[in-house]
């Protein structure tokens, strides 16, 4: 078994991608599986915290030696939804054994939807310096991690999602692009709080750029621009596009 781990930030078009590969035949999808362990260790005050950690198994380590040990349902490929900033006090060992790939999305367009459900989000919030940091890390043992920028993947989801598949050494599918609207089983009890727009959706919408970034959220776009940019630079690129 493949076990794949996403790894992303909020407001990234994270749960579009998660439906994109739970419509593969040879996968099975994981939602978050770290969150209530992120909440438990943080106290961080979200949206639905005391529902999602009466949800879940809020011991990370414990989470993860069981998905890969023991993995949920028969699957070739067992694909993890996750977010970089919940790795809180927590053995990131599990990596060495896992292929990653690293989600990221432009900050500017990022965080006025991050605001509205965290109104005092931090650099920390938006997970981008730990994804870079990871990747340097997994990089200097040997890895080669994906990075998907999510304004690239809906310029040209095809195209990107086929240089996504090879590079994890994967099947691609043009199942991967289109799924049914509504909740899925697979959903975290978060959903409520999070998932309007995807479960609208029935395939990845077309990129819109948003204008009218708010000032007040200018000093948190420059704490984030650099970790992006390095990330981004690193980026599959839409045929589509260029």
């Amino acid at each position: 078994m493949k076990a794949v781990c996403l790894w992303s930030g909020p407001r990234n078009v994270s749960t579009a991608l998660m439906y994109s590969f739970a419509e593969r035949a040879d996968t099975r999808v994981i939602d978050e599986p770290l969150y209530g362990h992120f909440l438990r260790v943080t106290e961080a005050d979200h949206p639905g915290r005391e529902k999602v950690m009466a949800a879940m198994n809020c011991d990370g380590d414990s989470v993860m030696r069981e998905l890969l040990t023991s993995p949920p349902g028969d699957c070739d490929i067992l694909f993890m939804k996750q977010m970089a900033h919940h790795l809180v006090d927590i053995d990131s060992g599990f990596m060495q054994n896992t292929t990653n790939i690293f989600l990221v999305r432009d900050p500017e367009q990022m965080l006025p939807s991050l605001t509205i459900q965290l109104p005092h989000a931090e650099l920390s919030d938006t997970g981008l310096k730990m994804q870079w940091e990871l990747f340097e890390e997994l990089e200097s043992k040997g890895q080669k991690p994906a990075v998907v920028d999510s304004r690239e993947l809906l310029l040209d989801a095809p195209g990107v999602l086929r240089q996504l598949c090879d590079h994890i050494d994967i099947d691609y599918t043009d199942n991967m692009l289109n799924w049914r609207a509504g909740p899925r089983e697979e959903d975290g009890v978060w959903a409520p709080f999070w998932y309007h727009a995807v479960h609208q959706s029935t395939g990845f919408s077309p990129y819109s750029h948003k204008s009218g970034f708010p000032d007040h959220l200018a000093p948190l776009l420059a704490e984030c621009a650099p970790w992006y940019e390095k990330l981004n630079e690193r980026a599959f690129r839409a045929y589509e596009a260029h």
